[in-house]
């Protein structure tokens, strides 16, 4: 970002005043790390205070005339400057925040701050005691703030502002239509799976100490290509990550002692978010134009590492003696076969961040399902137990056994908003088959790398195709460049039908 810096003080005036935005959010997200990570439970009316002042200066920077009018005074020489380069980029993502913020009252995003934090500390509380009533109030004015914040800005549906906060562009009829198709081909093949014998996964039940979790994790990322100068991982209720720079991307986790499925593929996820994070283009720190395009994007990037990377045959090929190592008495005489089979077992399950590639989507389907009625006002919070549970009775044939494992399970609408929460990891499926597939066509020996250990060539495809554009483009931009086509299930079904079909002998 050189051409206009250098020749248009006002463009190195602006860049100064969205860094100074960027810090005020770096330091809220730090806290926010702080909270769902370490911070004493007596610190909760604090931190309310302490983030939600922080979201209110950062909401009033943002929204300052002076950005407004630096903005149009620098908008003329924009139009001059080739469309992907870094300074029309910066100038038309900045215009769209600031559009979106201006609408918004910063009184409004200081007690949206304040609730956050509030109703996050309840569903803590909540979920734990298996409590939705101590909850419940708390989400009530969470729906309402939602509602309210949805009517500052025009719509053809309450969900759509919401929904364009994470995935930009998209719309609830766009996402309906989508998840219809998917759903189509879903529900057969999840049928057909279900006339088989269930794979065995008794292995993954054992007994599996923390410590040693945490350190086969970490050692795995690391191999992978996770950073340990530039990030951490750290322990938490509901994983996550979250940067306040380039260089400082952290992601988290939570482990179960019986169930090594967990740990394991929750921190390959949330290094799959730090790695998009870590290879933005160095020249974007400070500015809007670092980070991640889209929810759905962002998570095509975990799910692409924990998924088809992750549970593949030839990324075991090479971690599982690795494995074996670190836990001799549990899996020194269970074969690699066994354990590829264990990992890979289709299950109609409860939990959405336990659940299979295959059933996985249904899980996101119900949750889109439900915000959206919610913010319709067709579903009542004091329902919405009762509506989980039917829906999950319909869709997948089983009932959550208590509200922890119902609707308690996800953070989601408890620490940040009700609607457009979930509908990016059903997108970002998609587009991780996509772009998955695009790799293996531009370089088709990566799975007999990976088998040896050797991530690099699959990783810096994606950082030049993907990571180091940071928020350069659309979602749908960016999936067209790089893949030559628009957003598309056949990838993911062919992939879900070829891996399973050879699984369950479909």
């Amino acid at each position: 970002m050189q051409t206009l810096e250098k020749t248009h003080p006002k463009f190195s005036e602006l860049k100064h005043r969205l860094t100074e935005i960027d810090d005020i959010n770096a330091a809220a997200s730090l806290l926010y790390w702080d909270q769902a990570t370490y911070m004493p439970p007596q610190g909760l009316a604090a931190r309310g205070r302490q983030l939600a002042t922080l979201r209110q200066l950062a909401h009033e920077k943002l929204t300052d005339g002076a950005i407004a009018q630096l903005l149009d005074d620098l908008d003329t020489y924009a139009h001059d400057l080739p469309y992907d380069s870094d300074e029309r980029s910066l100038l038309r993502l900045s215009r769209h925040l600031y559009e979106q913020a201006a609408r918004v009252p910063a009184s409004f995003t200081a007690r949206l701050s304040r609730h956050r934090t509030e109703c996050y500390q309840a569903w803590a509380q909540a979920r734990p005691e298996n409590d939705f009533a101590l909850v419940q109030p708390y989400l009530e004015e969470m729906l309402e703030l939602s509602q309210e914040w949805a009517s500052f800005f025009p719509y053809d549906h309450i969900a759509d502002p919401l929904i364009d906060l994470s995935d930009y562009g998209m719309k609830t009829e766009e996402i309906r239509r989508i998840f219809a198709e998917l759903r189509q081909q879903l529900v057969p093949l999840v049928q057909a799976i279900a006339t088989q014998p269930p794979l065995d996964d008794r292995c993954l039940h054992q007994v599996y100490p923390e410590a040693e979790q945490i350190a086969f994790g970490l050692s795995l990322i690391q191999q992978i290509g996770y950073d340990l100068s530039r990030g951490r991982q750290d322990k938490t209720l509901h994983p996550f990550m979250t940067n306040f720079s380039i260089n400082d991307v952290r992601i988290t986790t939570r482990v179960y002692e019986t169930d090594l499925s967990q740990g394991l593929f929750s921190t390959i996820h949330e290094m799959g978010h730090a790695l998009y994070e870590l290879g933005n283009d160095p020249a974007f720190e400070g500015t809007p134009l670092a980070g991640g395009i889209s929810s759905g994007v962002h998570e095509s990037q975990s799910r692409l590492w924990e998924n088809l990377v992750g549970r593949s045959r030839p990324f075991w090929q090479h971690f599982y003696p690795k494995l074996q190592q670190a836990f001799p008495t549990q899996l020194g005489t269970v074969p690699m076969e066994s354990f590829y089979r264990a990992i890979n077992k289709v299950a109609k399950s409860l939990i959405r961040t336990d659940a299979d590639e295959v059933t996985y989507n249904l899980h996101v389907m119900i949750r889109f399902d439900l915000e959206v009625a919610m913010l319709e006002g067709k579903l009542a919070i004091k329902d919405l137990p009762e509506a989980w549970n039917e829906r999950y009775r319909s869709d997948l044939g089983i009932v959550p056994d208590s509200d922890r494992n119902g609707v308690l399970q996800d953070v989601h609408w408890y620490s940040g908003r009700i609607g457009g929460m979930f509908q990016g990891y059903t997108l970002g499926n998609l587009m991780s088959a996509q772009f998955f597939e695009a790799a293996i066509a531009a370089h088709p020996g990566i799975p007999t790398q990976i088998a040896t250990g050797q991530f690099e060539t699959l990783h810096q495809w994606l950082r030049t195709n993907i990571y180091q554009h940071g928020r350069k483009y659309t979602a749908a931009e960016l999936l067209l460049r790089v893949t030559g086509q628009s957003l598309n299930p056949a990838p993911l079904m062919a992939y879900l039908s070829r891996k399973y079909g050879d699984l369950y002998a479909l």
